[in-house]
């Protein structure tokens, strides 16, 4: 009996009929993989017949890891909800000289239409770098937002959110205003590293003349499937970062995170607030620190991210516990004691950071830290009233600089058929 677990030859005419049938130059680079293996064919032989040749093995299935998809066409953007990846890059923009309201909406519906293909596995819908040619989606995400900036440049102030008035400063701030702000924001989100610059890349391109860069910054995450079971992600002082996060089964999970399908304006109906900050962590401080002295300051234990009050990471928190001594088991300036949303009038925020590390100072220092990246519906009842408090006493704050800083205005999603940001730019 034939050896059935060698696949049947293919012709010329089969192959490129699949081919057609996959859209042409709209194969995805999944189905390039699985389909002739682009070496299943030979020239054709003399007098004119086909050539024929064993066809490849059928490529070998993704992984779950890129296998993993993201939906850019929804209620709301990609990139707030979904689980942290494990690599990402944020970017900004500034419109050129002469770039207005008609050169944004072209940019926001080249931008639309290449996220919405990478984020199926495609290739970008010209000049593909063949990149991400080998991956699938791996959980890809793109995000667009506008900054306070882009709406005078583009003659919608009348637009524009009071909710994206610029943040108040800090005393925590040392910002590099170079590093600061910008026309445009996007962020690119992937598990894989590959994918993730794929991304950048095309969105750089896509930019033409219509935007150039004005920042970008590179982070990263644990990557899933790292871990014996799904957990808060921690960060570069090695502790659980996002444990009080919100949560979408939350019942007051879209009124705190998204503006309302009747808000205003109404360009932003289901859509977010972006506050993004570069935080370096001065790691060579923290790391003198013995582990109870650094549980101290965060107020929870490192191993398990369990309240210093005591029970497991979900344990309410016991503010009122003392010890034999009296004292607060929680000290009063611990992070994790100020940034309670019932200690701030209700505010809260959907945090979804990344780490990041920039080589070394002279001097051996790290560079290092978290791209802090919060969501919510407005960040004057969300980031703004927590960080006020964290600056008026956060045990954290000698351990920590923040050295740049953006507030975006992140619209809804795109229904089928439309772009990122049409109802602003056109409506």
């Amino acid at each position: 009996m034939p050896d059935q677990s060698i696949p049947q030859a293919r012709t010329a005419t089969e192959v490129s009929e699949a081919a057609e049938s996959a859209g042409g130059r709209g194969i995805s680079r999944r189905a390039l993989l699985g389909t002739a293996g682009a070496t299943g064919l030979v020239l054709g032989a003399a007098g004119g017949a086909v050539g024929y040749t064993a066809a490849p093995a059928p490529a070998t299935p993704l992984t779950s890891v890129g296998s993993d998809r993201a939906m850019f066409h929804g209620k709301h953007q990609p990139g707030i909800t979904e689980g942290l990846q494990a690599r990402s890059h944020l970017v900004a923009f500034d419109l050129t000289a002469g770039a207005g309201r008609k050169e944004a909406a072209a940019l926001l519906r080249r931008w639309s239409t290449t996220a919405e293909r990478l984020m199926t596995g495609e290739a970008a819908p010209h000049d593909d770098t063949d990149v991400a040619r080998d991956a699938g989606p791996s959980s890809l995400t793109i995000t667009f937002g506008f900054g306070y900036s882009f709406f005078g440049k583009t003659g919608l102030e009348k637009q524009r959110p009071s909710a994206l008035d610029p943040l108040p400063d800090f005393s925590s701030d040392h910002l590099d205003k170079a590093r600061s702000d910008g026309d445009l924001w996007v962020q690119i989100g992937a598990n894989d590293a590959l994918v993730a610059f794929h991304a950048l890349r095309a969105i750089q391109k896509d930019a033409g003349g219509a935007a150039r860069i004005r920042w970008q910054m590179n982070g990263f995450n644990r990557t899933p499937g790292a871990t014996a079971h799904p957990m808060t992600a921690r960060n570069l002082m090695g502790q659980l970062d996002g444990t009080r996060n919100p949560k979408p089964a939350d019942t007051d999970f879209d009124r705190r995170i998204f503006v309302p399908s009747s808000g205003e304006p109404a360009w932003m109906a289901n859509g977010s607030y972006a506050v993004v900050r570069r935080i370096r962590m001065l790691l060579d401080d923290w790391e003198k620190l013995s582990v109870p002295a650094q549980e101290a300051v965060i107020g929870r234990r490192k191993s398990n991210g369990a309240p210093l009050s005591g029970g497991d990471e979900t344990t309410l928190m016991d503010l009122e516990k003392t010890d034999a001594k009296g004292e607060y088991v929680v000290p009063l300036n611990a992070h994790a004691r100020i940034t309670r949303p019932d200690k701030n009038g209700g505010a809260a925020m959907l945090r979804r950071p990344f780490s990041y590390h920039d080589g070394f100072d002279a001097d051996g220092t790290p560079d290092a830290g978290l791209l802090f990246v919060c969501w919510q519906a407005d960040p004057l009842r969300g980031f703004v009233p927590v960080q006020r408090k964290l600056d008026r006493g956060d045990a954290l704050s000698q351990y920590i600089r923040h050295e740049a800083s953006g507030l975006f205005a992140v619209p809804g999603g795109a229904a089928k058929g439309e772009y990122v940001g049409q109802r602003l730019l056109e409506g």
